[in-house]
């Protein structure tokens, strides 16, 4: 979310940045919103003032005697108190208008993100020494094929269970992804420096606000209900008004909308664990704060219609390992850098071949300043696919949760947020299957898994 203010200073820096997002000049437009909140503002300031002086003057009045004076300046406050409820309305109507406006506005990408429309103008980054690519003497399969012939990967019975794009493990294969989970926990909290969180994965609308999934993304999100019995919501609207007063009154009428409670499922750690920070004040010393979590994650919009309909590269219900940083802003672009690194630190343990790239500005989050991909290399579909985002946020998600660290002159300052996957487990499996895979249908358990596995070294069909 944007400060008015830089705006105001930086409209033309502003418009560029959207520009490059392929958005139109909006600089203009918010102005005259930011003016008339303004107007409104003084309005009702100026209107508070003259009640604040009359006030004055009545108690000047009634000391002199001049009664008649002093009820003119009553009628006089009487009426101003009318308008000052309508000034009141139509500052928070402004402020309304504006905060709305800037909360639908994506971050602004950074000088050195590439321009462009989509994924094909992303620009792969120069790494050396990256694991090879498996050389197979036979045509290798995708890893729904290896799942199946294993008879432990099973989408016919999750279907009837949730519908599509669900999965049910079995066996050895659900060991491997709990073995994947514990391996990555392990790194980044053994030698990356994390810390462990195991967090709600139902947040509320404040927690998605901060991190940007509302309003804009509303739809993409899955939402639950908790339905409330007509005595269940009067016995908490009694005791609620009991715990605010404790005269005998009538405690008002029961809202329909009070016997429903809801909460979002996450589509990513991301939320909760930034949301760590949301409305402190934290102290520059104890930055960066880095926290990690393994969570089932929830996706409403599950790609493009009729892509990635068969296996697990598109699923509603997926886990992850997350990565979150939260940093001043000298540090934060470095602290990207390096986050980037823990993640690709994890195919390296596994051996799995991946390259890096930068999205280009059409193919970024809406609430990244910049964001490196990393891709895995899926042998079954022979090519690379996204398997970890690692995004640097600026004060982006900070000016939207309230989360400030106190510098050493004192002045409090919004942090900066990063995040990224560390990695996705889910995707972390198809990669192992197809990577690994045998002519006689079985899967080698990479090296550094097996101790996760009970010594296991090889996935034979059950």
């Amino acid at each position: 979310m944007y400060d008015i203010k830089w705006i105001r200073d930086n409209a033309e820096v502003f418009d560029r940045g959207l520009e490059r997002r392929s958005l139109e000049p909006l600089a203009k437009k918010l102005l005259a919103l930011d003016y008339a909140r303004r107007a409104a503002i003084a309005k009702s300031q100026e209107g508070q003032e003259r009640r604040n002086a009359l006030s004055k003057e009545i108690g000047a009045a009634m000391k002199a005697g001049d009664f008649p004076r002093a009820e003119a300046l009553k009628a006089e406050v009487a009426e101003l108190k009318t308008a000052l409820a309508a000034y009141q309305t139509e500052e928070d109507e402004a402020i309304a208008v504006l905060d709305k406006a800037l909360q639908e506005i994506p971050n602004t990408p950074l000088d050195d993100v590439p321009d462009g429309e989509d994924e094909n103008d992303n620009v792969e980054l120069p790494r050396k020494n990256l694991p090879k690519r498996p050389e197979f003497t036979f045509q290798p399969k995708e890893h729904f094929d290896i799942g199946d012939a294993l008879g432990l990967m099973d989408f016919e019975t999750a279907t009837k269970i949730s519908g599509a794009r669900f999965v049910v493990l079995k066996g050895a294969l659900a060991r491997l992804e709990r073995a994947l989970s514990q391996f990555m926990l392990d790194l980044h909290t053994g030698e990356h420096g994390y810390s462990e969180v195991n967090p709600p994965i139902l947040v509320l609308d404040e927690a998605m606000f901060g991190t940007a999934q509302l309003p804009k993304f509303r739809e993409d999100q899955f939402l639950a209900t908790r339905n409330e019995t007509i005595k269940e919501a009067i016995n908490r609207k009694v005791q609620e008004h009991y715990q605010k007063s404790p005269s005998p009154t009538a405690f008002g009428g029961l809202d329909v909308a009070t016997l429903q409670e809801e909460y979002w499922l996450i589509p990513t750690a991301e939320v909760p664990l930034t949301n760590l920070v949301r409305e402190k004040i934290l102290d520059e010393k104890d930055l960066p704060l880095r926290f990690t979590a393994c969570t089932p994650c929830f996706r409403a919009e599950a790609g493009a219609a009729g892509k990635d309909t068969r296996g697990m590269i598109r699923q509603h219900q997926f886990t992850k390992v997350e990565l979150v940083s939260i940093t001043t802003p000298k540090t934060s672009l470095a602290e990207h850098d390096r986050m980037l690194l823990c993640a690709e630190e994890v195919l390296k343990r596994l051996k799995l071949p991946y390259r890096v790239v930068t999205l280009c500005t059409g193919d970024m989050g809406f609430a990244a300043q910049k964001t490196y991909d990393i891709e895995v290399w899926l042998p079954g579909q022979n090519r690379y696919r996204e398997i970890s985002s690692v995004s640097v946020c600026g004060d982006f998600q900070a000016r939207r949760m309230s989360a400030r660290y106190r510098a050493g002159d004192g002045k409090p300052r919004f942090v900066h947020t990063l995040n990224g996957s560390g990695v996705a487990v889910g995707r972390a499996l198809v990669a192992v299957l197809e990577n690994y895979q045998t002519a006689d249908g079985s899967v080698t358990v990479p090296e550094v898994l097996r101790a996760y596995m009970g010594g296991v070294e090889t996935i034979e069909k059950a």
